[in-house]
């Protein structure tokens, strides 16, 4: 901490940052969206090392696994970010036993229903259709069903046709607890007690894809041919999604606006080896219209705008940043163009980066904690001073990585040398 500063709140902690100041200290998100957290497995193992009490591991992400984090987790490490959806689904009731793909218990929502058949795990849409598995072996449920990949589309209905797809029986908690006639009081009140007891800049999950969306209508592959050689269908279904999200947006901040920080959306723009399209595509499909979102956000609320956007997407940025972008995550700088040091050169002022603060895909997964606390000190010396940096990892933690690492990890955050 620097001498003669003042220690503040984790909201303001993470407000500074968003504001390009330089903090007391580096502000940490861990499990703070679904793109921050840690697997379930993983998870298990870390409440272990830690000599922490027993506790129901509880999977509210059931696609990727994920584990909520509990409070005494988040207070060793720190943490200075919580989800909305921590104030949802707070009852044993809310929850049921199931099994982790190693065995391990755990429970997971009551309205989630994976059903065995055939060696894997399906679930089902409201229709009866398989729409995603976990086949045995595997750590994670995938998509199955494309509904616009064969057959006559039809873009007028993607209303009803996105509850054919793979995240509609993954609902996260609050999920269906706030469906119903009284549902916009029930989000709405569970919001503010989630803001009156906590001191965590808190996020609130949207999504708003745009690109990701048309590819779980499409499937990839159709979607980026289409984007090249049938523009014009391409611009009809895009604008009719963006007009599903702004009423989504609507609704949403109308009743969660004052009780959160951070709106998060997402769209994954990148690969390895940079950018799923050119600049030129971005700005004719894709740029206008996430500036109509965001811009009606900050209309909506005194929110910050953050994108969850994976992959390399250095060239996307300036673009970005045009369109409103306040922060952008997870920062993967093993892609290229990623380097730490080269973005906050040339975007520091201008975007928030949160994330980047340790590579999960080598350093993580496979180094030991002395090299995970190496890499750590040199990424937030690189990223923290003059603000504009929340530490996250790259992306989730896998079922995979040690829990020596994460604690490694973490502490590392806190007891960096070299910053003033």
């Amino acid at each position: 901490m620097q001498k003669g500063r003042v220690r503040v709140t984790s909201r303001e902690r993470v407000l500074a940052a968003l504001q390009h100041h330089e903090p007391d200290t580096v502000p940490i998100d861990f499990s703070g969206h679904r793109s921050s957290g840690i697997a379930a497995l993983a998870y298990a193992r870390l409440r272990d090392h830690l000599g922490l009490q027993k506790k129901p591991i509880r999977v509210y992400d059931i696609g990727q696994q994920l584990a909520i984090v509990d409070e005494d987790v988040l207070e060793r490490f720190g943490v200075d970010t919580i989800e909305l959806g921590r104030g949802f689904a707070l009852a044993d009731e809310h929850w049921r036993d199931w099994i982790l793909p190693d065995g391990t218990p755990c429970q997971i929502p009551v309205w989630i229903r994976p059903e065995r058949e055939a060696r894997r795990w399906v679930l089902r849409s409201k229709s009866g259709r398989v729409v995603s598995h976990m086949p045995d072996g595997a750590l994670y449920f995938e998509q199955t069903y494309y509904p616009f990949a064969d057959g006559e589309p039809d873009h007028g209905a993607i209303g009803t046709i996105l509850e054919e797809c793979v995240d509609a029986p993954l609902a996260c908690p609050p999920g269906p607890l706030v469906e119903g006639i009284d549902g916009e009081k029930i989000l709405a009140e569970g919001a503010h007690r989630l803001r009156a007891r906590s001191s965590r800049a808190i996020i609130g999950l949207f999504g708003g894809n745009l690109l990701e969306t048309a590819e779980m209508l499409y499937r990839n592959d159709n979607f980026l041919a289409m984007l090249a050689g049938d523009p014009e269908r391409a611009e009809d279904l895009l604008e009719r999604i963006v007009q599903l999200h702004l009423s989504n947006l609507e609704k949403m901040l109308k009743t969660v606006g004052p009780s959160i920080d951070i709106i998060l959306f997402g769209d994954d723009l990148g690969m390895q080896t940079g950018p799923q399209m050119s600049p030129a595509t971005y700005r004719k499909f894709f740029k206008p219209r996430h500036a109509r979102m965001w811009a009606r956000a900050k209309e909506l609320a005194d929110v910050k705008v953050m994108l969850h956007c994976c992959g390399g997407v250095r060239e996307l940025l300036p673009d970005l940043i045009e369109a409103g972008l306040d922060a952008i995550n997870p920062v993967q700088i093993s892609c290229r163009g990623m380097d730490a040091r080269g973005l906050k050169r040339d975007f520091g002022g201008k975007i928030v980066f949160w994330g980047g603060g340790c590579d999960t895909r080598e350093v993580l997964a496979r180094g030991t904690a002395e090299e995970v606390r190496k890499h750590v000190h040199e990424q937030v010396r690189t990223m923290h001073p003059g603000g504009g940096f929340v530490f996250q990892q790259v992306h989730n933690i896998l079922a995979d990585v040690p829990p020596q690492n994460v604690v490694a990890m973490f502490d590392a955050v806190r007891e960096n040398p070299g910053l003033s």
